[in-house]
């Protein structure tokens, strides 16, 4: 998706937001001096948390993993144990990297325990211990101004205003019953979490503060944004994770935002 966003980041931000961090892949594209992130993922932050701070500690830590199945499954099952409670932030912090390398798909799913459960994915070589990125990463949280909150998403921009930009990239609302996908975390995103985000948005527009939205294509969504002063952009992306083969690859989705751009004119 990085290409199509490209193309509608305004200009003239100060700080950058984006409650729904995941991956980072647009924070570490756009790389702002001045950035304010979230995610309800408290294990995810504490990873980013690491990587910062602590980043090399978190090489060696995980050099001690191996891509094998009764491993992995072993790592796995630590959040059901007591002595989960035990690790380090470091080895947490490992522990999750370790398992979105060699799990199925680098799916991150938890059941509604809270409990990791995506299956191992069999690769050959996995990049478990990629120190090139992870010192890059480092490098760049430590000389810009990167707030990390693991907060609700309104609270996550109630300090933005007219200088500022937001990126929403919520939990897709699903296109069909098979696709649906809570397991991001304990609570999963629902229905009314996504028309709770429609009126943060439209509070934001109220406010003058620009922001851009992803979601899918579906038809509710669609809907939801249906307002004359935003604009609903059709792109395709390509997806690598569906129950069924024939369901992987080129997709729509939606971009919507709330601003002119120049490819409007």
């Amino acid at each position: 998706m990085l290409p199509q966003i490209k193309k509608f980041i305004p200009s003239g931000i100060h700080t950058y937001y984006e409650p729904f961090l995941g991956g980072g892949a647009v924070l570490f594209f756009l790389q702002p001096h001045h950035a304010i992130v979230n995610d309800n993922n408290a294990e995810l932050m504490n990873v980013y948390h690491v990587i910062r701070d602590k980043v090399d500690a978190l090489v060696e830590d995980l050099k001690k993993h191996r891509n094998e199945a009764g491993y992995f499954y072993k790592i796995r099952g630590l959040d059901r144990m007591p002595e989960y409670e035990e690790l380090t932030p470091v080895q947490r912090a490992s522990r999750l990297i370790y398992l979105n390398k060699t799990c199925y798909n680098g799916l991150f799913r938890v059941n509604k325990s809270g409990e990791f459960n995506a299956p191992f994915g069999r690769y050959k070589n996995p990049n478990i211990v990629n120190e090139i990125v992870l010192r890059a990463v480092s490098k760049y949280l430590n000389e810009c101004d990167i707030q990390f909150l693991n907060a609700d998403f309104e609270e996550a921009v109630a300090g933005s205003s007219r200088t500022s930009f937001i990126y929403f990239d919520p939990p897709y609302y699903p296109i069909s019953d098979s696709s649906n996908f809570t397991g991001y975390t304990l609570d999963g995103f629902t229905k009314k979490d996504q028309i709770r985000l429609k009126h943060l948005c439209d509070r934001l527009d109220k406010k003058g503060v620009r922001w851009l939205l992803s979601n899918s294509a579906a038809p509710f969504i669609i809907d939801l944004y249906n307002s004359p002063q935003y604009h609903v952009d059709f792109v395709s992306a390509n997806r690598m994770i569906n129950s069924k083969a024939d369901g992987r690859g080129e997709i729509q989705e939606v971009l919507v935002r709330n601003y002119e751009i120049k490819t409007d004119r």
